[in-house]
């Protein structure tokens, strides 16, 4: 998938009018890149369109316009634009209550690596996570947490082929296990090559 580039994107005037109608557009394709991992834990599917949109937003609200801020802001968020080969995800712990989700992410610690994602028959995919900045703590993890999941040629052949997609987490304190709706599924054969 073809990153990002200031070519792409819109001045802070022009996104300003073309605002509402853009987050509308991205919110629709959103629907089809969430995957609910049981009832505190989701996986979102980045691709160019999400992170053009991310830029933009944080042009829009840290008032950048300068070329080595735009060019700063891109080079952070291309790198959750997937490559063809893999998956990139923002995975969230999400509890509405504060106090609960501090109690959770203390029981949670290693959440991020007990994610995975299988293809068909293939192996379980573990993520490569947080690669800019560790995010959790011997006592605690963060609600936030990014991620890349490798895919082998073959497995990139079955996606396309139309395989089964599963997606879970094998947490001491957090299981479950879900098959890939068949939109997100489409989503994600998109991103790859």
């Amino acid at each position: 998938m073809q990153k990002l580039t200031p070519a792409d994107l819109m001045s802070l005037e022009q996104y300003a009018k073309a605002r509402p109608e853009f987050r509308a557009k991205v919110i629709a394709h959103k629907k089809n890149r969430r995957l609910a991992l049981g009832d505190h834990a989701a996986l979102y599917f980045e691709d160019r369109l999400t992170m053009q949109y991310q830029v933009q937003e944080m042009l829009r609200i840290e008032r950048i316009f300068e070329e080595a801020g735009i060019q700063e802001e891109l080079s952070v968020y291309n790198d959750l634009v997937p490559d063809g080969s893999n998956w990139k995800a923002t995975f969230m712990v999400e509890y509405a209550d504060e106090t609960e989700r501090k109690i959770a992410l203390a029981k949670l610690v290693g959440i991020e690596l007990a994610v995975w994602l299988k293809v068909g028959d293939f192996s379980v995919i573990r993520p490569i996570a947080n690669e800019d900045l560790d995010r959790s703590s011997p006592d605690k993890t963060a609600a936030v947490h990014f991620m890349r999941f490798e895919l082998t040629p073959a497995m990139v052949v079955a996606v396309k082929s139309g395989a089964e997609i599963q997606g879970g987490i094998d947490h001491p304190q957090y299981q479950c296990t879900v098959k890939v709706a068949s939109n997100i599924r489409g989503a994600l054969a998109q991103d790859l090559m």
